[in-house]
């Protein structure tokens, strides 16, 4: 077979004025074969044609109609599946080495028979006319804060044009997490861009309209800023994709700092933050031109931030609980029937009354939740020791698991007596101090009777209760290993192994 590179040498000789059938003999081929492709002038690569037809039969012929069926009910399988399938419908008639040639079939019926698949047409971005951000969550990296396994989400901020971005750290996607996480992006970029992209987040987005208004609280954020607001369409989460893919590489740069620190252990959280911030500080060090030019392009900042608390008016109810966002919380018992104040923040609540802030406690993520604090109740449920045994948030009762073990083991008792001596210890770690009790606790448990006058007992002479660190360890006495070299009396002589008496050691 001539080859392309043969036709090139012989018209490189015939052009140097080399007589044909020299140029023939130099290219390797005849004198005819060199007239053809001489008079032609095309390569034998240029002459050929692609071959249309088929060499054998296609073993998948007769039971295509099946297989198509299969693909336009279950789009999503893979060829794989659908060929074992016909190995199972039709035994001994498919081989593996036949597994290849259905793959490609498969894949050419895909691209010619299916529907147009959906185009996604890239963009072009401006400098200072768009940001988007979204959550994301980091739980798993495995990032502990003192011993503790820290979950968590950023709220990730970026500009499209330049790819800058900004986090913040927050634990739920909340509005409160939103408009903290926004601000503060905005307040380190120096400026604000014209429109803002979000998901179809339910602190954005009012879902449940057909409309899919933005919530108003959004709105006012945005007014504030001067932001135009923007939402993605229903599962289409790559319209927000510059955010989407930026979450991706933000973590994977995370988690290699992590590698390179060589511990993902914090002592607390605000060293994780630093540590974050420094990764941020080092990503956006590479944009720092493409920056320059969205920064004087930005609109300027308002005078100061908008507040992201939510205030809530909130009657206590009976029970001396309060339900804020589906969540409950209880207040102090002097405030039943009375209205407070609930200022929410993004891991907080505050309980204001008379002007005065009476209470503080952490926020609760998500609904069906609650956070009941015995010093609010104890001093009626002392009163009502009946009511302990049956109380819907019982074990949010037991501060720690030896309050719990002292219940049970109290209730052995009986349970009446049991539930009115646990309240009474209860009652005294409200008054007097939950770490005493708790050291009480751990000395009584093993030094029965488990009362809560001695309990009372131990706290005034809190100075005698050791220390949980404070271990003896008994001296061990070696002398005892050398009766594993005493030969057991009553050795019968048929048996060269040596029994040894180690019953004394272990006496």
């Amino acid at each position: 077979m001539i080859r392309d590179h043969q036709v090139r040498k012989l018209w490189e000789f015939l052009d140097e004025g080399l007589p044909h059938g020299k140029a023939a003999w130099k290219s390797g081929m005849s004198e005819k074969t060199a007239r053809k492709y001489r008079t032609l002038g095309q390569l034998p690569s240029e002459t050929t044609k692609p071959r249309t037809w088929r060499t054998r039969s296609d073993p998948f012929d007769d039971v295509w109609s099946a297989v198509e069926e299969q693909l336009v009910a279950t789009p999503g399988i893979e060829a794989k599946s659908l060929f074992e399938w016909l190995q199972r419908k039709y035994p001994n008639r498919f081989s593996e080495g036949q597994l290849r040639s259905f793959q490609r079939r498969v894949k050419d019926w895909r691209a010619t028979a299916v529907p147009a698949k959906e185009v996604f047409f890239q963009q072009v971005h401006h400098p200072g006319r768009l940001c988007a951000s979204d959550f994301t969550h980091m739980t798993d990296l495995g990032v502990t804060i003192a011993g503790q396994t820290f979950e968590h989400m950023v709220y990730h901020f970026v500009l499209t044009y330049s790819n800058w971005e900004s986090v913040t750290v927050c634990f739920s996607e909340s509005f409160e997490s939103l408009s903290e996480g926004l601000q503060n992006a905005l307040w380190e970029l120096g400026g604000v861009p014209v429109r803002h992209r979000s998901d179809r987040m339910s602190a954005a987005v009012n879902n449940l309209t057909p409309q899919r208004e933005f919530t108003a609280r959004y709105q006012g954020l945005m007014n504030h800023y001067g932001l135009t607001m923007e939402k993605t369409g229903a599962r289409k989460a790559h319209e927000n994709g510059d955010v989407e893919s930026l979450h991706r590489h933000f973590k994977r740069s995370v988690k290699q700092a992590l590698l390179l620190r060589g511990s993902q252990e914090f002592a607390d959280r605000a060293e994780y933050i630093s540590f974050m911030k420094d990764v941020v500080a080092h990503k956006n060090a590479g944009r720092v031109d493409r920056l320059a030019e969205e920064q004087s392009l930005l609109d300027p900042l308002p005078a100061t931030r908008q507040s992201s608390t939510r205030q809530l008016d909130v009657k206590v109810n009976s029970g001396s609980l309060i339900r804020v966002l589906g969540n409950v919380y209880s207040v102090k018992s002097r405030l039943i029937g009375e209205t407070v104040r609930v200022r929410v923040y993004a891991e907080h609540l505050e309980i204001w009354f008379a002007q005065k802030e009476v209470d503080r406690v952490p926020r609760l993520h998500g609904r069906g939740k609650h956070c009941i604090n015995y010093r609010h109740i104890i001093d009626w449920l002392v009163r009502k020791p009946g009511a302990f045994e049956n109380y819907r948030y019982r074990d949010a009762l037991f501060p720690t698991s030896r309050f719990r073990m002292a219940y049970d083991l109290l209730c052995g008792s009986g349970l009446q007596y049991g539930a009115k001596e646990y309240l009474r210890i209860l009652e005294l770690a409200a008054k007097d101090s939950e770490t005493l009790v708790d050291d009480a606790l751990r000395v009584l448990l093993d030094q029965p009777p488990l009362t809560s006058k001695r309990v009372q007992q131990f706290i005034e002479d809190a100075c005698h209760v050791p220390s949980a660190t404070d271990v003896h360890v008994a001296e061990t006495d070696l002398s005892i290993f050398d009766a594993l070299l005493t030969t057991k009396e009553g050795y019968d002589g048929h048996d060269d192994r040596c029994e040894i008496d180690v019953s004394c050691a272990f006496a």
